[in-house]
């Protein structure tokens, strides 16, 4: 699946989108770090894939009849491995805008560049090549964690160095030009980023948004989990150039979720990681350009149309958005909780986090769905697990099919009318504090990951001002709009389309919006119908 060869007849239905070039033995097609890079298909000759260094090693050696690339030719990411004539001969070139009709435009073969795609990118992520991108920590750092969870959720082939497991931190760390306090460091083909932030680091390889000066796009979708991500399908594949932004990476809320067992199609279950990295691997392939991390921190009406403005200070004009920023969960009140965010304290429970963990006692605080997962997950991963509830027993928000299996397991206790009161520790979270609310009793208990999915508080604070919300942050829409919120001229002689706010041609989707389900399968609902509203706005002011 990863190395196809491609028979005379798909070859000749390539030919009309490429030209044809001469290369020498020794001829770079592309080097790690460059801008923009075609797709080639040799015809004669060879190519090989290195990673370049001191040293370098061959990843892969392309013949005739074989295509060169992966993922990032979708993702528009900047490539970290480098393309080499071993044989003169000669190529197909296909520049990247006819590359983008190639794959809309010629299915079977759209089909099987993508597959190949998909599998080399997992080949990549697993082999020699994932050292060309290496991500230099502590285990006990915050901003380490950030930089790991991004490049893992953003299925980043990359390299994990942990500067407790190296023998002479300081000379490693002089040999990449850092030092100690330059933790974390990001070791990239073409530049070493110190107290590298996911910000930077995206922006590096090529993965954050470029705006496009005067240039005007059709629905930009603003949070990539589930309902997102839906939106981003939809809107993409009917034709509509979209732009999907999220200001942490692909996923939202579900992406970091351990396992999903109540969505449709998946008997067994799937990890929301999984789930979510498929589907914006599915919006990448139908011509949307995800973005991340890109925070929209403003939006206003201008001329006609809708601005969404980054934290960065750069605009995107639109003819509509797409609210789906979702929820974050709560933080818990306790003293010095900042401290330990990311040295103990986490707000996901993936294989990332798990592994952190593996082997010691760790807390789950809260009695939802997501709270019985990750507690269940845990316990897989071999440690012992308290899940502390603040309610009187789980049925009340809870599924029951979790219960069952929560109950059950040996390995996890439920302390009901319990929170957390206190945190301690050196350079991680090692104990945590629990009260036993009706009878005030308090125990301090060994802890080495404390997880929290306590409530939900809307991702709207970028919108204040702007539509209309509910007096806990969620946005209204369409029936649940009151008539002073229909001020605007845009809704004269007409209602509120559905998933439309009050703000004509903004839609609000997902966990964001009042009265939403909290649901994956509701908020990848409510995004792809938004995407037929967005057609009757647009329709409405063509």
């Amino acid at each position: 699946m990863a190395w196809p060869v491609l028979d005379d007849d798909a070859l000749a239905e390539i030919a009309p989108f490429g030209e044809e070039l001469d290369r020498e033995e020794g001829d770079f097609l592309y080097r790690a770090g460059d801008r923009e890079t075609a797709f080639y298909v040799v015809l004669d000759g060879e190519v090989e894939i290195v990673r370049e260094g001191t040293d370098e090693v061959v990843i892969a050696t392309h013949g005739a009849g074989r295509f060169i690339g992966e993922l990032n030719l979708l993702t528009g990411q900047r490539p970290f491995l480098s393309a080499r004539m071993s044989r003169s001969g000669r190529v197909l070139q296909v520049a990247p805008d006819a590359f983008q009709r190639l794959m809309h435009t010629k299915p079977d073969l759209s089909d099987t560049i993508f597959r190949a795609f998909v599998a080399r990118r997992e080949l990549l992520r697993e082999g020699l090549a994932a050292d060309a991108i290496r991500i230099v920590g502590s285990r006990f750092s915050s901003e380490a964690l950030a930089l790991r969870a991004f490049a893992t959720r953003s299925r980043l082939p990359h390299t994990w160095i942990e500067i407790e497991d190296l023998d002479d931190v300081g000379v490693y760390l002089a040999g990449l030009g850092a030092r100690p306090a330059d933790v974390p460091v990001a070791v990239l083909p073409t530049a070493v980023l110190r107290r590298a932030t996911p910000g930077e680091f995206a922006a590096a390889l090529g993965l954050t948004y470029r705006s496009i000066p005067g240039s005007v796009t059709d629905l930009v979708v603003v949070g990539t989990g589930p309902g997102g991500l839906a939106a981003s399908v939809y809107g993409a594949s009917e034709g509509l150039d979209t732009v999907s932004l999220d200001s942490v990476a692909a996923g939202g809320q579900a992406g970091a979720s351990s396992r999903i067992e109540n969505y449709v199609g998946f008997p067994t279950g799937i990890s929301g990681g999984d789930l979510t990295a498929r589907a914006a691997m599915q919006a990448l392939r139908l011509g949307a350009r995800l973005a991340a991390p890109c925070e929209a921190v403003a939006l206003h009406a201008e001329n006609g149309f809708r601005v969404v403005v980054l934290s960065d200070g750069s605009e995107i004009a639109t003819r509509a958005v797409i609210v789906a920023s979702g929820a974050r969960y709560r933080r818990l009140e306790v003293a010095e909780l900042e401290r330990f965010e990311g040295a103990g304290v986490y707000y996901a429970a993936t294989e990332l986090e798990a592994r952190l963990c593996r082997g010691v006692d760790v807390a789950v605080v809260g009695g939802g769905n997501s709270a019985g997962q990750a507690a269940l997950y845990l316990s897989q991963q071999g440690s012992n697990v308290s899940l502390v509830v603040r309610r009187r027993e789980l049925v009340e928000t809870m599924s029951h099919y979790l219960i069952a299996r929560v109950e059950a397991d040996p390995h996890i206790e439920v302390l009901t009318h319990t929170e957390v009161r206190a945190l301690s520790g050196q350079d991680h979270l090692a104990e945590i504090t629990l009260e036993h609310r009706p009878t005030g009793e308090r125990r301090t208990v060994a802890c080495g990951g404390l997880f929290c999915f306590i409530g939900a508080v809307p991702a709207t604070g970028w919108l204040s001002g702007c539509v209309a919300l509910d007096r806990k942050g969620f946005v209204r829409t369409d029936r649940s709009l009151e008539a002073t919120d229909l001020t605007d001229e845009g809704f004269a002689g007409r209602a509120p389309l559905p998933f439309e706010t009050s703000l004509p041609g903004v839609f609000a989707v997902g966990d964001v919006r009042m009265g939403s389900m909290k649901r994956v399968a509701a908020a990848v609902g409510e995004g792809s119908s938004a995407v037929r509203s967005v057609h009757d706005y647009i329709a409405l002011h063509a």
